[in-house]
């Protein structure tokens, strides 16, 4: 499976950005969806999470109420919309697939099997 991410760029404190990850090579709906970010000189960690359904979300406590996951099995794509942009908002942001059926919080836990490049977010104070 291949993912491409894209819809990085910079962006003022207090604007938006929507992130979108494209999936092909094999059957989209069967995966949930995870994105991750890595700023500089930290460790890559969990932003946001959507299971293959949609019917399930989870988001790292740092984002939550400010960015929303969804997915449009269809076009075989998730989105990540980030609102309310802060500096500290500001890494290269990936997404990952995962076949297994996780929901919930296990979706911010599981080591993703796939993943795409990344995507550069920067919020300028």
């Amino acid at each position: 499976v291949q993912l491409q991410a894209s819809g990085g760029g910079l962006v003022q404190t207090g604007g938006s950005l929507r992130l979108s990850c494209v999936v092909s090579g094999r059957t989209f709906s069967s995966y949930a969806m995870g994105w991750f970010r890595q700023a500089p000189g930290k460790e890559r960690e969990f932003v946001a999470a959507i299971s293959w359904t949609g019917g399930s979300t989870y988001y790292a406590d740092s984002v939550k109420n400010r960015f929303t996951v969804s997915r449009d099995n269809a076009k075989n794509t998730v989105y990540l919309q980030m609102n309310s942009l802060k500096p500290e908002d500001t890494a290269v942001y990936y997404c990952a697939a995962d076949a297994r059926p996780v929901t919930g919080q296990a979706m911010g836990v599981i080591e993703y099997k796939n993943w795409g490049q990344g995507t550069l977010v920067t919020v300028s104070s």
